[in-house]
């Protein structure tokens, strides 16, 4: 049923994916949808005389001055609920899997507004994730959310879909994956990585991918919340929510901004960077009816953490798990920085004071170790006193130990994945941080998943 009875309009300006329409007695409202044939229109600003300006969600190709523009009275509305469950979806709600469409009967707008501040509530437990880099320096918040962050090329994509793997399998509740600006092929490797794990059924994708319009991969992760919110809100699920890349939520809102003729503020993004990212953020919550755990990877343009988008994103974060390009490329793999990453979880009363111990143990070591290595590169490290020494053999070891096999690459390193506890986690840790004279080799930490792999290395 329509909310608002508008009139035909016709359009009087076209500018790339911005369409000026002017209609000739009630304008149809901010965020309401319309159509110029069967290309959807969002309206998102008012101009005098009737005109409003529109952001096109698909390629324009076809559109002239003049044409007719059918108003639908509402904004974007999407099937919310179990029918949507083992789907592939675009921002509309219509399939892109080549099945039918969902047999919906509720229907949601996909603009909403966050939870009031007394119905959230903070959770004071833990995602375990298996990956052990992670569960031991930047444990995820359940409820909460977390970013990966990194620049070009350094694993946040297999990443994520190893926490798909690793997660969703052990997670009670639903999983959305939302896909913004990012590569088909991704979008394709892990519909059939769901369907092999056996998880489709209790998993939706969406996805807003790079080739689409920006007011698509702007409006896709709003789309994604609509239906994590329903089945936390009416039913009382938990929910996982997994999005590559927020990055891009941004990029598309720099490219909308700048079609509507707005004025760039730092860097070239848009004015409302600040606002638009809070809209999509502040939606990521627990109520009392359930919990929305946020897993983002942020793409950091030229690896500058002090990019604007990257540091309004770090604000609303609860952890962040930063990938390290100098790790990568020595080949240690996950690239977590451990003295980049942090949570507001790593403290002694929600992980223990033993988990905090450790933690705080394993970053000291390390960071010792960054100490030492300019004089290692400059002396040796015969140079270096018996302490010291035994510092860099525990840090290196340490190193190695936190790397592990994913089972998402396992059919391209041949090494099958390993999904460790946080228990073993903590126990391997602990072992190397007590030893000060090893009479191994530092290698044979290298891809292992516990300590008891070691015994069955040859």
């Amino acid at each position: 049923m329509l909310d608002q009875i508008v009139d035909d309009g016709q359009i009087v300006g076209i500018r790339g994916g911005v369409i000026d329409v002017k209609f000739p007695a009630t304008s149809p409202r901010i965020q309401d949808l319309v159509y110029a044939g069967s290309l959807a229109l969002e309206v998102t600003s008012l101009l005098d005389d009737g005109v409003v300006r529109c952001m096109a969600l698909a390629p324009v190709r076809g559109l002239g001055l003049g044409m007719p523009v059918r108003a639908t009275g509402a904004p974007i509305q999407v099937p919310v609920g179990d029918t949507v469950l083992g789907r592939m979806l675009n921002v509309f709600g219509e399939p892109i899997d080549d099945k039918p469409a969902p047999a919906a009967s509720v229907y949601r707008a996909i603009h909403q507004p966050p939870p009031a501040l007394e119905d959230r509530v903070i959770h004071s437990d833990i995602l375990e994730t298996g990956i052990k880099a992670i569960d031991l320096l930047s444990p995820i918040e359940r409820g909460g959310k977390t970013g990966l962050f990194g620049g070009a090329g350094v694993g946040k994509t297999v990443l994520i879909t190893e926490l798909i793997n690793n997660t969703v399998q052990h997670y009670q509740g639903v999983s959305l994956f939302c896909g913004i600006g990012e590569r088909s092929r991704e979008a394709e490797e892990l519909y059939r990585e769901m369907d092999d794990a056996g998880v489709r059924d209790k998993t939706v994708m969406l996805f807003g991918q790079m080739n689409e319009a920006p007011g698509v991969r702007f409006l896709v992760g709003k789309t994604a919340l609509t239906m994590a919110e329903y089945f936390r809100d009416e039913q009382k699920q938990d929910v996982l929510l997994l999005i590559d890349n927020i990055f891009r939520f941004v990029q598309a809102g720099s490219e909308v901004s700048g079609l509507m003729g707005r004025m760039p503020s730092r860097v070239g993004y848009q004015p409302t960077l600040a606002t638009e990212l809070a809209t999509l953020q502040e939606r990521i919550t627990s109520t009392r009816n359930g919990a929305i755990t946020s897993i983002q990877a942020v793409y950091v343009p030229a690896d500058d953490f002090t990019d604007p988008a990257a540091a309004h994103i770090f604000s609303h974060l609860s952890a962040s798990v930063v990938l390290s390009r100098k790790r990568a490329s020595e080949g240690l793999y996950p690239a977590v920085d451990p003295l980049g990453s942090a949570s507001v979880m790593l403290t002694p009363a929600i992980v223990g004071q033993r988990h905090y111990d450790i933690a705080r143990a394993v970053r000291r070591t390390l960071a010792e170790y960054e100490d030492l290595r300019d004089i290692i590169a400059m002396l040796g490290m015969e140079e270096l006193s018996a302490a010291d020494r035994a510092t860099v053999a525990q840090a290196r070891r340490l190193e190695r130990f936190l790397t592990q096999p994913f089972f998402t690459v396992g059919a391209l390193t041949g090494d099958s994945g390993r999904r460790v506890s946080i228990k073993d986690t903590l126990d391997g840790c602990e072992t190397i941080l007590n030893q000060t004279e090893f009479h191994d080799n530092e290698t044979d930490y290298y891809m292992i998943g516990s300590l008891q792999d070691l015994e069955k290395k040859p």
